[in-house]
Formats: C-alpha cells, structure tokens, sequence
C-alpha cells in the first residue's frame, strides 16, 4: 500500500511550490530590502524554481536509496515536474518574458510524450526513459531561473534567450527521439502480428525507470 514517506512528502512539497511560484512572478512581489540589501520578487522566484528542483532530483534518490519506491510517488513525481514547469513557463508568457510559441513547443513535448507512453503500454511495450530527458529539465530549470531574472536584470537577456532557444531544441529533439522508440516497436509488433507470431510482452516498466524523464 502507497504511504507518504520523505520521497512522496518532497514530491508532494514540490506541487505546492507551483502556486506560490505563479503567484510571486505574476504579482510581482514581495520586493524587500534587507538591511539595504534589496530582494526583490525575481529572486524569490528562482529560490522557489531552485528549490523545487531540488526535491526533484533529492526524491528520487532517496526513494532508490532506501528502497521506498511506492506506487503513489510514481504517479506523482512526473505530474509534479508537469505543473511545475508549465506554471513557471506559462507565468514567464504573461509576465511578456518568453514568447508564446516557444513555450507551445515546451509544453507540447510533454503531451506528445505522455500519449506515445499510454499507446504503447496499452500494447504492452515499453518506451524507455532516455538522457535526452533528463537533459531537458536541467535545461529547462536553468533557463527559467535566468528568464526570471531578466525581469529586472537586462543584462541577462541574452543568455536568457540562448538558453531558451536550447530548452526548444532539446524538447523537438526529444520529441522526436521518443516518437521513433515508439514507432519501432510499435511496428515490430505489427509486424509479428502479421507474421502470426507469438507476440512477447516487454517487460514490466521498473521504478527507476519512471522516476526519471
């Protein structure tokens, strides 16, 4: 039975970041000044977008480490990296930071991802999680934190957009990496079918491979 251990609770604490993330860049605030120090919102907002980076990569850790991998942490842990990122990117759109299309592209990706894994494990295949995805959130994370900051630190634009324009190539590139897995075994399939061969079911997807992207 699914509890709430520590990598379920880092899960859970991750999906409350995403309000708060929303309302920090959208309202703008807070914007302190301590002791002549001046915080202003962007800063709370990477905070928020670091941290709740953290928990992701800290949960599925310790989740492998101590062998507490339970059915409600692998439902959460992808949703939780969804809404956060697409909180975050979708802020950036309103705040007149990014620009519409890209995160489009960005959020897209995930769709597309998600309905290939749901075809083929009606089939009872397996589209395996690749480096591309992984490559994709550290991308993404570090291109939201930087756009953050340009709200009020120009000078970072062009990092900013560099970042950016990596973020959307990775999401096509993965995109379509992930489509051909899917195709290829989708089509032996077929084929076996055809062939009127025994089908071989793949085997059952492990946890490791959930909890990455």
């Amino acid at each position: 039975m699914s509890k709430v251990n520590l990598p379920n609770s880092l899960t859970i604490l991750r999906i409350f970041f995403v309000p708060l993330l929303v309302v920090v860049l959208l309202t703008r605030q807070p914007n302190w000044n301590f002791w002549g120090l001046p915080i202003h919102f962007e800063i709370w907002g990477v905070l928020i977008l670091s941290m709740a980076a953290a928990t992701d990569v800290m949960d599925g850790y310790i989740a492998r480490r101590r062998r507490e991998i339970t059915t409600l942490g692998i439902l959460l842990d992808p949703i939780a990296d969804k809404l956060l990122i697409s909180a975050a990117f979708i802020s950036l759109v309103e705040m007149g930071l990014v620009q519409a299309w890209m995160v489009v592209i960005i959020i897209g990706r995930e769709f597309i991802v998600v309905g290939l894994r749901e075809i083929a494990s009606t089939e009872g295949l397996l589209i395996p999680a690749s480096a591309l995805g992984k490559t994709k959130m550290i991308l993404q994370v570090l291109a939201g934190c930087t756009v953050i900051l340009t709200a009020n630190h120009p000078a970072l634009k062009t990092l900013g957009s560099v970042l950016l324009w990596l973020v959307v190539i990775s999401a096509v590139i993965s995109a379509v990496h992930y489509f051909q897995m899917f195709w290829s075994q989708i089509n032996s399939r077929v084929q076996q079918r055809r062939r009127g061969a025994p089908l071989v079911v793949e085997r059952e997807e492990k946890p490791q491979d959930v909890l990455t992207r």
